[in-house]
């Protein structure tokens, strides 16, 4: 009880801080003792939610301390962080109360040993590369003789010079559109973007040249900036890319239809010599004109001899009349010859059609009916004459050989009964044998009494 009481004695005697309290004098000292400082570590656990802000860890093998970079911040980054990422922050020390922990506020942020430009330079090539920016297939060709060309430069700059007077060098009389910009500082990006714009909406020049001297990573920044890669993508006009020296080498000319080394070259890839063309071009005239020459030439002398061969028109109308009566004559000649065959043709056709008349054929045929009826009926009565004549004949060899003519002379026909058999002699007959004897005119039955033949008589 009594170490109690002293306890008690001892916490009245000293000052009690709440937990707010507390964290509020804490986040003081160390906000106070480590305003700004430099931390180098591995990003983890990196999120970038839709507020815009970056939280992630930074650890090294022994330790890890949260990290909070708020969008402000952030806009000045040329990279994109992510885990395992070596990295460098400049940040102040803060504590956040709700949870009691403490943190660095992030206020710059670059990778270790790896530049920030060339960083933000290889992803964003990454990315373009990803889109087709870079892809041949959609880089247009340059023309072989434009009749104006457009640069966009620094007006200031060497290499404007050099452009121009390469330009005219190799043509003098060319049209050159220059949109003097700046190439180096945040500014440039804007300008060269709003150059290339005017140069596609006016529509005069038929390629674009863009470029600078050589310079540092940061003084080419300009032309690594994604819009101004866009808006070489973008670009109707072709666009060469002519930024630093030849060992330099930027997003724009990635994007570009055409890289150059360097301006100086751009101008020569751009624009043929005009000596050597105009060489060429009077070769051509005087071949042209060689070629005229000779082609008239010949054509004269077909034209000389087909004008000997032209008869004057005149004398061909005359020609013509006096064959075209030629040919009157002779078609009237044939009209009239052809009217005479048709009308002869025409005349035998119609004595043709007369004998042919069915009128006339009937008539005919029926005065041929009836002289063959009646040369049938005579015939008919003829034959019948004959037959009757021959059936008269027939009759009487008939009536002459008939039993009943025999008969009828006086002769009669016996037969014996009952076997009705004709008794031909009187073999075979005897007395008392009924026989029917029959007449010219009627039957007897009589009975035999007496049967005599051979001179033998039996009775």
């Amino acid at each position: 009880m009594g170490e109690r009481r002293v306890e008690t004695l001892a916490r009245q005697s000293e000052e009690v801080y709440t937990v707010s309290r507390l964290t509020q004098e804490i986040k003081g000292v160390l906000e106070g003792g480590f305003p700004s400082l430099w931390v180098e570590g591995e990003i983890s656990n990196f999120r970038a939610p839709s507020s815009g802000h970056f939280y992630f860890t930074l650890k090294d093998p022994a330790a890890q301390i949260r990290v909070v970079m708020f969008r402000s911040r952030i806009l000045g980054l040329r990279f994109a962080p992510e885990d395992g990422m070596q990295v460098v922050c400049r940040a102040g020390l803060s504590v956040y109360p709700p949870r009691g922990d403490y943190q660095l506020v992030a206020e710059w942020l670059e990778p270790r040993g790896q530049g920030t430009l060339q960083l933000a330079l290889e992803a964003l090539k990454r990315r373009l590369a990803a889109e087709g920016l870079f892809d041949p297939a959609r880089k247009k060709s340059l023309p072989f003789l434009p009749r104006e060309v457009g640069v966009v430069t620094s007006a200031a700059g060497a290499a404007v010079r050099d452009i121009l007077q390469i330009l005219w060098r190799r043509f003098p009389n060319l049209a050159v559109r220059l949109c003097p910009v700046r190439v180096q500082g945040d500014a440039a990006k804007e300008e060269i973007v709003e150059a290339l714009r005017m140069l596609n909406e006016e529509g005069r020049a038929e390629v674009i040249i863009l470029g600078r001297g050589g310079g540092s990573l940061e003084d080419l920044w300009a032309f690594n900036e994604e819009v101004v890669a866009r808006a070489i993508a973008a670009s109707v006009i072709p666009v060469v890319s002519a930024v630093g020296h030849e060992i330099d080498f930027t997003i724009a000319d990635l994007v570009a239809d055409l890289r150059a080394p360097t301006p100086s070259a751009a101008a020569e890839l751009v624009v043929p010599e005009k000596a050597p063309l105009v060489e060429e071009t009077l070769s051509l005239k005087n071949r042209l004109r060689a070629a005229v020459v000779r082609e008239t030439g010949r054509r004269r002398q077909i034209l000389f001899h087909l004008s000997k061969r032209i008869v004057h028109p005149g004398r061909r109308i005359e020609e013509g009349c006096v064959r075209l009566d030629d040919l009157s004559e002779r078609l009237s000649g044939a009209v009239t010859r052809r009217l005479g065959g048709l009308r002869s043709r025409l005349e035998e056709l119609r004595g043709a059609l007369g004998r042919a008349n069915p009128g006339r054929r009937i008539e005919f045929w029926t005065a041929r009916l009836d002289s063959v009826r009646r040369e049938l009926a005579r015939l008919g009565r003829h034959r019948l004459e004959i037959h009757r004549r021959q059936c008269q004949g027939y009759a009487g060899r008939l009536e002459s050989l008939s039993p009943l003519g025999v008969l009828a002379r006086g002769y009669s026909l016996t037969r014996l009964i009952p076997s009705g058999s004709i008794l031909r002699s009187v073999e075979g007959v005897c007395r008392g044998d009924r026989v029917e004897v029959t007449l010219a005119q009627g039957e007897l039955a009589c009975v035999v009494e007496a049967v005599r033949g051979g001179g033998v008589f039996h009775g």
